[in-house]
């Protein structure tokens, strides 16, 4: 949020800004849903039930069911959830699933927001690190050394790293968690934005974890604010009762456009095609820049690199680095700091979401920066 701040200061004053930083769609609303809204204002828009527009919460169960493996049982309407976004989802997950004092694993490098919303809910984070060794992905190893956990946040296409975990590697954690009673809440708000096939699903493995998911990134409607939570059937009730609570419902307007959205797959599976393609310029415009140390990168827009020549060698943090390419050559990225509190000073986080032209000159600037 710093570097965003600087970045749009930047801007305001009248200096050109190449946007690395932002992990949203530089696309706009699916002209479906565009046109749905537009034919919705003139009717009224009031609450709807607190769990969602019951056919998008159909649309929603039949998406996960066609996605699941074949000849998977069916995924009951009855346990989505529609919500104000995957932010809300989080919070009402957490609220439901954990007490506070009680300890929650969260991979680091990772999203900041879940460890920020699990203290403010008075819920211990957990940092779990985990490195290339590992491909990027927790293991039991990695949750038995964590000590004793009474929940476990992991995501798959992961932000920063862009990892995503294999149909074993999730096996392997769903089963650890599973035997240990560690509640999962899973976010595949990426899913669909891979660079080759797809990302396994969570409740392929692990029936019982909450899975939250969003409109904001394969949709490209994050200003929207709208999402949804797959939800055992015997918490269902508490997350209605959270959500009627704290939220009403998500916004009906935001509801119909995500609706609607569901029938743009062609339009969307072009973003897609995008991304992959800008993927292809980041990788070979850093590594000409002499960023080859990276994450894998199989989904979602971003590359998460250890630049330890620009961080260590010179004596720079990942967040003076940021600021230096701010100020003297227009690029803002995201330091590693807001990912992982010990090792992100040496790493970086480049989104590739924007447009390929200004990837491949943010690439060229950092290749003839001189520290």
């Amino acid at each position: 949020m710093a570097m965003s701040r600087a970045a749009g200061a930047r801007e305001a004053a009248g200096h050109r800004v190449m946007h690395l930083e932002v992990g949203q769609p530089a696309t706009g609303l699916p002209d479906t849903a565009r046109q749905a809204v537009i034919g919705a204002l003139n009717s009224p828009l009031g609450y709807t039930n607190a769990t969602g527009l019951s056919e998008l919460r159909e649309r929603l169960a039949d998406r996960h069911t066609s996605l699941g493996p074949p000849g998977a049982r069916p995924l009951d309407r009855a346990r989505i959830v529609v919500v104000a976004g995957a932010s809300a989802g989080f919070s009402l997950a957490f609220l439901t699933l954990f007490e506070p004092g009680q300890r929650v694993g969260v991979i680091e490098p990772g999203y900041p927001c879940y460890r920020n919303t699990l203290i403010a809910l008075g819920i211990e984070a957990v940092p779990i690190p985990v490195g290339p060794e590992s491909r990027w992905a927790p293991t039991a190893q990695h949750l038995s050394e964590a000590g004793h956990l009474d929940g476990l946040v992991l995501a798959s296409p992961s932000n920063p790293t862009g990892t995503v975990l294999s149909a074993d590697a999730l096996a392997e954690v769903a089963s650890y968690c599973i035997e240990h009673g560690i509640a999962i809440v899973a976010d595949e708000i990426y899913h669909g934005i891979i660079d080759d096939g797809i990302a396994p699903p969570m409740l392929e493995h692990a029936p019982d974890a909450i899975v939250i998911n969003s409109f904001s990134k394969y949709f490209s409607m994050t200003g929207w604010r709208i999402g949804w939570m797959v939800v055992p059937d015997h918490l269902v009730d508490v997350v209605e009762r959270l959500q009627q609570n704290m939220y009403i419902c998500a916004p009906h307007v935001s509801q119909i456009a995500a609706l609607a959205a569901l029938d743009a797959t062609e339009e969307l599976e072009g973003h897609v095609a995008r991304y992959r393609a800008n993927r292809r310029v980041m990788l070979s415009g850093l590594g000409a820049a002499g960023i080859a140390d990276i994450a894998p990168a199989d989904g979602a827009f971003y590359i998460y690199a250890h630049v330890p020549q620009f961080t260590t060698d010179i004596g720079l943090s990942s967040m003076d680095l940021c600021q230096r390419w701010l100020e003297e050559l227009g690029v803002a990225c995201t330091p590693g700091i807001d990912f992982d509190l010990a090792r992100g000073h040496e790493y970086i986080r480049f989104s590739y979401a924007g447009e390929a032209p200004d990837l491949d000159e943010a690439c060229s600037a950092i290749a003839s920066w001189t520290p």
